[in-house]
């Protein structure tokens, strides 16, 4: 749905059809279908961006699809055995159609059986010719020879991966050295090929390698969510090479044959002992690859680049990419989703008490969906057993139990009197659990809306005296008016006996 947004912002922008096509990397009727039906809802731009990816499905996929021709169905399924049969001396197109009239009397005459066959030939069996566009496209994909360091303390001898990327028209290209093909590494070296570059390309061509694609398909790809979110990030498209279609990425492959002559050959003669040096003895090679002249041409890389295709790319982000992990939680009744990594608690709406949600975060920022929608967005925070709060997410009752801190119950106690302080305090130190003490403590204070300040502290009072810490205590005191009853020096007190499996107040402490 993102790609459908796309196009018909490109459409209201002004950008021809066939060039919204090329960018977004779908066909031109697709672009075309999209178009007609965005002006035939009569709805404006904003509207379309601002519904939910659930309901723009159902007003640009499910729709009725018209049957086609059950005679052309019938000739279609019939045109793989004729493309076998005309392998075979002897055969021709005019005596399978013959054939073909045999099983089907009312089936195309002869001018139009050759139509449908060339066309049907041409869309199977052609072979793309691609025409490099400047600022179209970068190929990235990884050698398949491998290159290596020595640990200089053990001596072991590491294997690392070579990544390529390459620009479509001037064949500009990029070089490095990675650890491993993991999501992280690959990531940050096709943001490594971008600023190399200094810009964008419309669309990146990767291979199937499960850092950049979860399911191959001949026609729609599932992308892995962490390489679609950067290439978003740099307002480009994925187009995947086809799965077991070396020429789809022809351009990286030479170039990575290239790479074997130029620097591999030279690389190997020499010893490096961290990934840092042996990229560096490859960026000063690759250098002199860009700038050498191409075979029978008078210009190199580096000048095809500068001249035609450095003023097309786009600009970079202002903020390069944060890679963003993913995680799924259950939103407690508390509103509240633990991000296990941190152990910390973030707040989402409360009406999504209960629900699976998605936690995407990275270095810096926590984002929070429920199935298609974003729901919030945090600051993250990595200080364990502690809560980020957005008041708009809580529910009244929740909003004011979120400002419940040991602070914000002294401060009301202390308004209250010295007797209402001390009894609040011993509360708080006395409870093992902090919400147990809070709920206590505002019931206690709760009363001063009914009895006042007066009387709620000479409560406290008693309480104290007799140490007696509980909301039932100060509950009981009130009911039976003992607040107003003077305290005499010689009251009996409840005394404990002496035992040894009695904790005593100062276990509390």
């Amino acid at each position: 749905m993102n790609k459908v947004k796309q196009i018909l912002q490109w459409y209201t922008e002004g950008v021809p059809k066939l060039k919204i096509s090329l960018k977004a990397g779908v066909s031109r009727n697709s672009v075309k279908s999209y178009i007609r039906q965005f002006i035939a809802m009569d709805k404006s731009l904003e509207e379309i961006l601002s519904m939910k990816d659930s309901e723009l499905e159902q007003l640009f996929l499910y729709k009725p699809i018209k049957e086609p021709d059950p005679r052309y169905k019938e000739l279609i399924s019939y045109f793989p055995e004729v493309d076998k049969a005309l392998k075979k001396k002897g055969n021709t197109l005019h005596k399978l159609w013959k054939d073909y009239l045999k099983t089907n009397p009312d089936g195309f005459k002869h001018t139009r059986f050759n139509e449908h066959y060339r066309q049907w030939s041409k869309r199977t069996n052609a072979t793309m010719h691609i025409d490099h566009k400047a600022g179209d496209k970068m190929y990235v994909d990884y050698a398949g020879e491998k290159l290596q360091i020595i640990d200089p303390d053990s001596g072991e001898v590491i294997k690392v991966e070579v990544f390529v990327a390459i620009l479509g028209a001037s064949q500009l290209t990029y070089v490095e050295a990675t650890m491993t093909q993991r999501k992280e590494d690959f990531i940050a070296s096709c943001e490594n090929a971008l600023y190399y570059f200094a810009g964008a390309p419309q669309a990146i061509v990767p291979d199937n390698l499960k850092s950049a694609v979860i399911k191959s398909d001949k026609y729609e790809p599932t992308l892995n969510e962490s390489f679609r979110d950067f290439v978003e990030h740099y307002r480009m498209v994925a187009l995947p090479a086809g799965p077991y279609k070396p020429r789809h990425k022809a351009l990286v492959e030479g170039a990575v044959k290239i790479i074997y002559q130029v620097i591999y050959t030279i690389i190997r003669e020499k010893e490096f002992t961290s990934i840092e040096a042996l990229n560096n003895a490859i960026w000063e090679l690759l250098e002199i690859h860009n700038n050498n002249p191409l075979r029978g041409r008078p210009y190199s890389r580096r000048q095809m680049f500068e001249e035609i295709e450095r003023s097309t790319l786009q600009p970079l982000s202002l903020y390069r990419y944060e890679l963003k992990n993913k995680r799924i939680a259950m939103v407690s009744k508390n509103n509240y989703v633990c991000l296990g990594e941190d152990k910390h608690y973030y707040s989402v709406p409360y009406h999504y008490i209960g629900k699976k949600v998605s936690i995407l975060y990275s270095q810096s920022n926590v984002d929070i969906y429920y199935r298609y929608e974003h729901i919030a967005t945090h600051k993250r925070n990595r200080r364990a057993f502690l809560f980020t709060t957005v008041d708009d997410h809580l529910a009244s009752k929740h909003k004011f139990q979120s400002d419940w801190t040991p602070e914000k119950f002294l401060e009301r106690a202390k308004a209250i009197g010295e007797q209402t302080e001390k009894y609040i305090t011993e509360i708080l130190i006395r409870r093992q659990h902090p919400e147990q003490a809070y709920k206590t403590c505002q019931g206690i204070l709760n009363y001063v809306a009914k009895v006042g300040n007066e009387r709620l502290n000479a409560a406290c009072h008693r309480a104290n005296f007799y140490g007696d810490y509980s909301y039932k205590t100060i509950l009981a005191i009130l009911d039976k008016h003992l607040d107003s009853v003077p305290l005499e020096p010689d009251d009996d007190r409840a005394s404990m006996p002496v035992h040894g499996n009695i904790r005593g107040n100062t276990y509390y402490a």
